[in-house]
Parts: structure tokens; C-alpha cells; sequence
């Protein structure tokens, strides 16, 4: 089975050239279970419920966030109606909503969860390592294949959660610095890995933000509203091919289209 992940949705751009593209990539790469990073959709920070069921009508099965998932009021009622609304896994006990879901994908019962660094991220969280065992432990038996979206800014982290779960996971898949790496593969113990899937968004930006305003921020270091940017998009995504016994990953493959 086949598992597309779709990197960070930034803004307006993001969800049009989603909505634009994702239909045509499932379909060429036999994508069972579709996994979009929402946490920028709207306008950049965080999620609503419009935004939300724009989303799935793009074609997202589950809807992954992070950072941001808190900036939008609304996202605190939609977190705790919406199962397939996933926010990171390791926030403290009693925020709204869940970090992992088990949803039916070609014939197989996959577990995705979300989950959040803490080096050089300003939110205080929970350990994610063990906040993913936990996880882990809590669906033994309920699932077949285990898929991690880790958004996390350093890529010691990731990587690091990579082998911490290789042989456990089919895939953990690194989201939230908005640049696509180059180092997908599939650990020895069939656990497919990549640091960062990329931004799906305004290709000439700064991470999805207008690339002017952004350029006077780091000369004068004074205040600067972050805007989304227009023109060129992007989508950056990855797909991981599954072994459905096993549960072990057999390819991981990068996906990067520039309009």
C-alpha cells in the first residue's frame, strides 16, 4: 500500500495548487492514504473549519498540524469534533483534540500520529520520544502500519526520531522548516525517512511569507507582519510504498513540482 504525504499547505497558494494537483498524484502513485500538514493554511498560521474541509476536499484523508495549530480560536472546538484533525501528539494533558488517529487504507489499519520537537521551538512540550511509545503502546493491536508526521525545526531531532523508531514505524516523515530535503531512505530496520517534505505553497517567498517584507525584517530587525506571498507555487510531498504484512516501508520517494 501507498501512503502520500503532502508537506506544509501555506496559505491561499496552497490549498489552490493542492486542490489543483493532489487529485492527478494519487492517482499516478497509487496512493491508498492521502496525509496533508495543514498547521499554515490559513493565511499562514493555523487552521479553521472552512479551511479545514477545504482540506478534504482536496483530497486529504487526515489532516496533520503543529507550531501553529493553536493560532486560529476556532481550531479549540474543531480539534475535539474532528478525529482526522490531528494536532501534535505531546501536548500536556487536557489540550483539545488527539495526536493520532487509526484509519482504514488499502485493506490495512494505519495509525497516524503527530507529534512536535522541543529543540529550538518555542512551545514547552512534553517528550515526544516517549509520547510516541506511549502512542505506540496505547494502539498495540489496533493497527498495521504505524506514520509519523514529526514537526520539528532541528534536523538532530528528526533524525534522531527516525532511528529511534526504525523497525516500529513504517515511516516518519519530518514537516515544519518548509524547505524539502534531499536525504529520503529507508533505514535498515524498513522504517522510511526524510528530514523535511518541503512547503506546498508561494514559490517565490521567504517559507510561504512575502519575500520583501521578510528581506526588510532581517536588515532592520523591527516588527514586520508576516503576509503570504502570491504568484509561482509549489507542492512538495512524499510517498512511501508499504509492505502490508510486514508493515515495514519498501520506497520512499520525493515529490517536488514548481509551476
Amino acid at each position: 500500500m501507498r501512503i502520500l504525504m503532502v508537506g506544509d499547505v501555506c496559505g491561499r497558494p496552497g490549498r489552490t495548487i493542492l486542490r489543483e494537483q493532489l487529485p492527478g498524484l494519487r492517482r499516478s502513485h497509487g496512493a491508498d492514504l492521502v496525509v496533508v500538514n495543514g498547521e499554515n493554511a490559513a493565511a499562514g498560521f493555523g487552521i479553521t473549519p472552512s479551511v479545514y474541509e477545504e482540506l478534504l476536499a482536496a483530497g486529504a484523508d487526515v489532516v496533520t498540524l503543529g507550531n501553529h495549530t493553536f493560532d486560529k480560536k476556532e481550531a479549540m472546538a474543531l480539534l475535539d469534533e474532528e478525529p482526522r484533525l490531528l494536532r501534535p501528539l505531546n501536548y500536556p494533558p487536557g489540550a483539545p483534540g488527539r495526536g493520532a488517529a487509526v484509519v482504514e487504507a488499502g485493506g490495512c489499519r494505519v495509525l497516524v500520529m503527530n507529534a512536535m520537537g522541543r529543540v529550538f521551538l518555542p512551545i514547552l512540550l512534553d517528550d515526544p520520544f516517549r509520547a510516541v511509545d506511549a502512542e505506540l503502546d496505547a494502539h498495540r493491536g489496533r493497527y498495521d502500519v504505524a506514520f509519523l508526521d514529526f514537526h520539528g525545526e532541528a534536523t538532530s531531532e528528526k533524525e534522531a526520531m527516525g532511528w529511534y523508531l526504525d523497525g516500529r514505524a513504517a515511516a516518519v516523515v519530518g514537516t515544519h522548516t518548509h524547505v524539502q530535503t534531499a536525504d529520503e531512505r529507508v533505514l535498515p530496520l524498513g522504517t522510511a525517512y526524510i528530514t523535511d517534505v518541503g512547503m506546498t505553497g508561494p514559490a517565490d517567498s521567504v517559507l510561504g511569507m512575502n519575500k520583501d517584507a521578510m528581506v526588510q525584517r532581517m536588515l532592520r530587525q523591527l516588527p514586520t507582519r508576516f503576509e503570504v506571498a502570491e504568484g509561482r507555487r509549489q507542492i512538495n510531498a512524499v510517498v512511501v510504498e508499504v509492505d502490508r504484512e510486514s508493515g515495514q516501508a519498501r520506497e520512499v520517494q520525493r515529490i517536488f513540482i514548481r509551476e
